[in-house]
This record gives C-alpha cells, sequence and structure tokens, in this order.
C-alpha cells in the first residue's frame, strides 16, 4: 500500500500553503470569497487533480492498448453551493453535487476504441474513485 501525504501551514484566513514532497503551492481564495486570489481555491485544486489523474490514466490505458495518443485536453466543471460553507441553512451537500469532464483526444484509435479507453480510466483513476465513492475522512486535534 502507497501512503501519500503533505503537510501545510496557514499564511492567512484564507491562504494556506502546502507542501507536497519538494513542491510547494498555495492555496487561497478569490476576492468574492474574502481572499487575495493568490492561487486556486480548495474546490479548484479538486478539478484539477481529477484532470491530473485522468491524464495520467488515460495514457496509461492507450499504451497497455497500442494506441498513440496525439494530443489531449481535458477540462472539468463543478456545481457547488456554497451555503453551507458560510453557514446559511441549506439541504445541499458542502461539496460538489455534479462534476463534468470533457476529453478532447486525438489518436489513431477508432472513437469505439477511444470512449473505452476513457471508460476504462474512468474506473481505474484514483482521484475519480475517491469522488465518486465514500472515503473515510478522520480528523484528530493537537495542540501547536
Amino acid at each position: 500500500m502507497a501512503v501519500f501525504n503533505v503537510t501545510s501551514k496557514a499564511t492567512g484566513e484564507t491562504q494556506l500553503e502546502v507542501t507536497a514532497r519538494q513542491f510547494k503551492f498555495v492555496v487561497d481564495e478569490p476576492p468574492a470569497l474574502g481572499g487575495e486570489d493568490q492561487g486556486p481555491n480548495p474546490v479548484e485544486y479538486v478539478l484539477g487533480a481529477l484532470l491530473g489523474c485522468f491524464n495520467v490514466v488515460i495514457h496509461i490505458v492507450a499504451k497497455e492498448r497500442g494506441v498513440t495518443i496525439n494530443s489531449l485536453a481535458l477540462d472539468a466543471e463543478g456545481d457547488l453551493d456554497p451555503s453551507k460553507v458560510v453557514g446559511q441553512p441549506t439541504e445541499n451537500r458542502a461539496g460538489y453535487s455534479d462534476i463534468r469532464v470533457t476529453v478532447r483526444l486525438d489518436s489513431d484509435a477508432d472513437d469505439a476504441t477511444v470512449q473505452s479507453i476513457i471508460d476504462e480510466a474512468k474506473t481505474r483513476c484514483p482521484v475519480s474513485d475517491n469522488l465518486a465513492n465514500p472515503t473515510p475522512v478522520s480528523f484528530a486535534f493537537e495542540r501547536a
């Protein structure tokens, strides 16, 4: 079992500096949500993580099948009601209610083969799996 981890430190009320291996990145909110727009917000990173994972897995599956990918572009958009985040009463969940991914892929394979690669990638992408299925998340408190 592989274990992945990141660490972080708050650098403001909406900003967080995250370290993943030797990489650092900033999470922030746009001004409309009280931030300083120093980086993507958390839910944008979720969409980016989904596309990053899907890119890798599509290439893996295509290579396994001997399919050459000439170009690949992925877009994602999601619907999210911010009511719960800001403490307003709502029946809606805090996270995305729907995520839509568009795959633009040019290859030497026919459309049916490309679609089967995409379908298999959906089942093998860890981020897609985490979004589509419940994943236990636990939180522990430690005094700083």
